[in-house]
């Protein structure tokens, strides 16, 4: 039919010119020990600069969380002081005071556990 190689699509010639032949991309190359070291070298370089950002992405988000927390803090108190109970009265109701822990001896949690 007279038609160009170059231009019909399932042919060697077409595939080469237009990038499309694997057969010379994916050859593997010849064992070499100082390009193996060089590329792992490599590897823990780009690593450590990798970790090293994201340190530096996660400081320079959390710079003024403080600050921001402490005033957040500080404009809840104000909005709220009227909720704030003086020590004193505490002292007098022990049931505003919120729950403190217990300590349990050893014997008594051995107890428990034989109990149940």
């Amino acid at each position: 039919m007279k038609r160009n190689p170059r231009k019909v699509k399932w042919t060697k010639a077409y595939r080469r010119l237009h990038g499309k032949d694997m057969t010379q991309c994916n050859r593997p190359e010849r064992y070499d020990r100082n390009a193996t070291e060089n590329t792992l070298k490599a590897i823990k370089k780009i690593d450590k600069i990798r970790v090293d950002g994201e340190e530096r992405h996660i400081t320079k988000r959390m710079k003024g969380k403080k600050a921001k927390e402490q005033r957040e803090a500080t404009k809840e108190l104000e909005q709220s002081i009227h909720m704030v109970k003086a020590p004193s009265v505490l002292v007098k109701e022990p049931s505003l005071t919120l729950p403190t822990k217990v300590k349990v001896s050893q014997k008594q949690s051995e107890e428990n556990r034989m109990e149940k």
